[in-house]
């Protein structure tokens, strides 16, 4: 029998076409990986922009209600006093109109706006942090603060209020003692207890007279004749003195401050970033009997006193350029602030 030798090629076979990937497979492969990733960084980036323009909406309109918050209370408790809307005022501070915050005539007087291309006292444009910007409108107002205190006796001899209850009068605060038939706008000379001190000179401006009856406006005769508020139709309260204005913050944008009068002995002012982002304000105004709003050019200086309520437009913009056409998002959000000691 023969035997045959085993086939050579039978001894060898095995999967002769296994392989790797070819040149073109693999940049096909490549190629469908890069547009997934591609597809899902698109997708991340379209997110996170979203996020962002969410975000910056966010705070651009939480601005603009903390804004409108806190400026609506001052706005509505301008020219306010605890006793008579129209009662005559007695100011018997040492030059009291050096100061924009002293300067209170009569309750007219104690809300005043200003366009952008007028400066009021203390408060000049510039482009330093905190510095009032050209252009804006700002408003200024002085009324009695929420801490009242109820007379119990006045020593008009030793020229000293005592009062009932608990309060945070300081020496050097601004006061303001009113009933019914007038007011009293003097500076704390010492505060012990329950008793405030209202003596002549001592702090800085000072009385001129521990008198308080009532004399020409805008004169302080030291030989007044005196004035007793008499207990319990009497009460004391500090006063208040506000601004708010648009200026430079420290950022190099706009914000919307509040200026107020600070208590105690160095009597000074503060000025408070209270929204970031905005960039104008303007104002304007409702005089009793019109039927429309006019800007503060149009108000007159003798005519305050009778504008009931005020149209407050800001103009806010977002702190990063999300918008859609890659700009900052802007708003223009309006509130109306009516006078309380001023309507019925």
């Amino acid at each position: 029998m023969k035997i045959h030798a085993p086939n050579q090629s039978r001894l060898h076979a095995g999967p002769r076409h296994a392989r790797g990937f070819s040149l073109i497979e693999l940049m096909i492969a490549l190629v469908l990986g890069l547009l997934v990733v591609g597809a899902a960084a698109g997708i991340f980036v379209s997110n996170q922009r979203t996020f962002r323009s969410a975000q910056n909406l966010g705070s651009l309109q939480e601005n603009a209600r903390t804004a409108f918050e806190l400026m609506g209370r001052d706005l509505r408790e301008a020219s306010g006093n605890p006793c008579v809307n129209n009662v005559p005022i007695n100011n018997v501070l040492n030059a009291a109109a050096t100061n924009w915050y002293t300067n209170l005539v009569d309750w007219g007087a104690a809300m005043q706006g200003y366009p952008g291309t007028v400066a009021p006292p203390g408060l000049a444009f510039g482009t330093a942090a905190g510095q009032r910007v050209a252009g804006t409108d700002a408003i200024q107002m002085l009324s009695a603060d929420a801490g009242v205190a109820t007379i119990s006796a006045h020593d008009t001899a030793g020229a000293v209020f005592t009062i009932t209850g608990t309060h945070n009068f300081n020496a050097g605060d601004i006061m303001i003692a009113c009933n019914a038939r007038q007011a009293s706008v003097f500076q704390a000379t010492a505060v012990s207890g329950q008793t405030i001190s209202n003596g002549a000179g001592i702090l800085t401006p000072g009385n001129c007279t521990s008198g308080l009856a009532l004399q020409a406006p805008g004169i302080c005769n030291a030989s007044a004749k005196v004035f007793q508020y008499a207990a319990p139709n009497s009460v004391l309260a500090r006063m208040r003195a506000v601004r708010w204005y648009i200026g430079n913050n420290a950022n190099g944008g706009r914000s919307l401050y509040q200026s107020h009068l600070s208590g105690g002995a160095a009597a000074s002012i503060i000025n408070d970033e209270i929204a970031e982002g905005v960039q104008n304000m303007t104002i304007t105004y409702l005089l009793r009997g019109a039927n429309g709003y006019v800007p503060a050019t149009a108000v007159g200086a003798a005519n305050w006193g009778n504008v009931l309520s005020m149209r407050i437009e800001l103009a806010l913009q977002s702190t990063d350029s999300v918008g859609t056409d890659g700009a900052p998002i802007t708003r223009r959000l309006i509130q109306v602030a009516s006078l309380r000691n001023r309507n019925p």
